[in-house]
Order: structure tokens, then C-alpha cells, then sequence
């Protein structure tokens, strides 16, 4: 499967909370595969399905050499002090500021044949499920900056070639 292309900050779909996945069929596999291809490409930690148009739950990662998926996660724990931490986004490009997030998560899923995955992790992990969780409930990163900071990202957003 391709590679697809990402959708920028401003497009509908990124704001949109993303649909549970009801049934696992062949579009849904696609759907996997596209994700799995297109978060394998280098410098990439995550890509969720709103980030290539698809406004449904699932995202995949690509962390330390471990690259999987998971079908209608929830981001169902987070602990240790929540503090801001170097960020960037694909849907956002060329940006990077600190957001705040916890440095421990956990997030619940299923994989393609409906088995429960449970995805666990601390540092750039823990920051990649915040993240793409975030994704899928409509949330783009510049939302978990400090006003401050989100004044001056937005004024980057206005000046970037891509807006």
C-alpha cells in the first residue's frame, strides 16, 4: 500500500473527533496497512487515521524501532508529573514547541483480529500515545501549549508556506 500523504493543520478533519471502528473488514486492513507504510517513513513517531483523511480510531507508531498499530485505542492511563516537552507534528510542519504532556501512558486497543492490545510506555512512547490519542478526540498538539507558547506557534502557523 501507498504511503499517504499527511493532511495540514486547517483541514476539517483534524479537528473532527474520530468514529469508533465497528467492524474489522478489508477496508479496515487497508486502512492498517496504509497507516503502517506511511509511519515508517523516517523522522516519524505516529501517524493517526484523521492525519492521511481518515476520521476513524486507529493510529500507528514507530518508537525506537518498534513499529505497530491499534485499532480504537483509549487513552486509559497517564502518571507522573504532566510538564512541557519538545513537540512537533507532521500535520503541522516545520514546527516544533513544547507541549505538556505526562511522561508515563497507557493506551487500550484491539489489533486486526479483535485481540485486546494494550500499549504501555514512558519519555518519547508515553509522549506518542498523548499525542496521537489526541489525534483521533479532534486535538492537535498546539492545544497543549502554554498560552504563551501557543500565541507564538499560531504565529508561526499564519507565516508558514503551507497555511
Amino acid at each position: 500500500m501507498p504511503v499517504r500523504p499527511i493532511r495540514l493543520y486547517g483541514d476539517p478533519v483534524l479537528r473532527a473527533p474520530s468514529a469508533p471502528i465497528e467492524t474489522i473488514d478489508d477496508g479496515i486492513r487497508a486502512l492498517v496497512r496504509d497507516l503502517l507504510d506511511t509511519v515508517a517513513e523516517p523522522g516519524r513517531a505516529g501517524v493517526a487515521a484523521p492525519q492521511i483523511g481518515v476520521g476513524l480510531r486507529a493510529f500507528s507508531y514507530n518508537v525506537d524501532g518498534e513499529i505497530g498499530y491499534v485499532l480504537n485505542p483509549v487513552l486509559v492511563e497517564v502518571s507522573g508529573e504532566a510538564m512541557p516537552t519538545g513537540e512537533g507534528c507532521l500535520s503541522v510542519p516545520g514546527l516544533w514547541h513544547d507541549a505538556v504532556r505526562h511522561p508515563h501512558a497507557k493506551v487500550v486497543g484491539v489489533d486486526l483480529d479483535g485481540q485486546e492490545v494494550v500499549l504501555e510506555g514512558d519519555g518519547l512512547f508515553a509522549q506518542a500515545l498523548q499525542h496521537e490519542t489526541d489525534h483521533l478526540d479532534g486535538m492537535v498538539y498546539l492545544q497543549r501549549l502554554t498560552p504563551e507558547e501557543r500565541r507564538v506557534a499560531m504565529r508561526e502557523v499564519r507565516e508558514s508556506d503551507w497555511f
